[in-house]
């Protein structure tokens, strides 16, 4: 009997959750993410001088509405670091999901910004098929947005998941993972608001 709850002890530590697999993989993941980026962000710089007779970036795009997308895009940012931090610094579950939640509504309003952005072109006339600029813009521009959307669907599943069960060894890794995702999708609009809007204002 000792014997074997001495064994069962043992064999205790081998079932420790440990997420840096699971991490690395994610870094993996994020690797053919930049694959596909750098693979449509050719293809606008191919294209975007194709207006088909159409209006050029220049005349499209309102530089100062950009700015504050991308300028809320940043903040959620470091908010989203503000919120690891707290988990760093042993801080309540609660105050994760308070920053959690600020992420949240600065990623919402990026993208709520972005489909009015979207929306006006449309009225406009200036839709996907109007020219091979505006196609390549269209694809480029709504493949982060879609990222960015499927990031703020995995940020409410963590705010239930930490409300629920608390700050374990798995939600650290998914929220780590989460991080490594959000960050790369600032990282990507800034080539984005560099290279289509700033470089097309000029």
């Amino acid at each position: 009997m000792n014997t074997n709850s001495i064994a069962l002890g043992g064999d205790a530590p081998a079932h420790h959750f440990d997420g840096s697999k699971n991490v690395f993989g994610f870094w993996i993941y994020i690797m053919t993410d930049c694959i596909l980026f750098a693979t449509l962000f050719a293809v606008y710089a191919v294209l975007h001088t194709h207006t088909y007779g159409g209006p050029n970036a220049k005349e499209l795009f309102s530089l100062p509405f950009v700015l504050t997308e991308t300028l809320l895009l940043l903040t959620s940012s470091f908010t989203y670091g503000l919120g690891m931090l707290a988990i760093r610094t042993q801080a309540s579950a609660e105050a994760l999901v308070r920053w959690l939640w600020v992420t949240f509504i600065l990623g919402f309003c990026f993208i709520a910004m972005e489909i009015y952005e979207f929306h006006n072109l449309y009225l406009e006339g200036h839709t996907w098929a109007s020219s091979a600029f505006l196609s390549s813009f269209f694809t480029l521009v709504s493949t982060h947005g879609l990222h960015v959307t499927l990031g703020l669907i995995w940020m409410l599943a963590m705010i239930f998941q930490v409300k629920k069960h608390g700050i374990t060894p798995l939600t650290k890794t998914k929220l780590t993972c989460l991080g490594l995702f959000w960050h790369f999708l600032d990282i990507v609009w800034i080539f984005v608001f560099s290279v289509v809007y700033l470089m097309g204002a000029i």
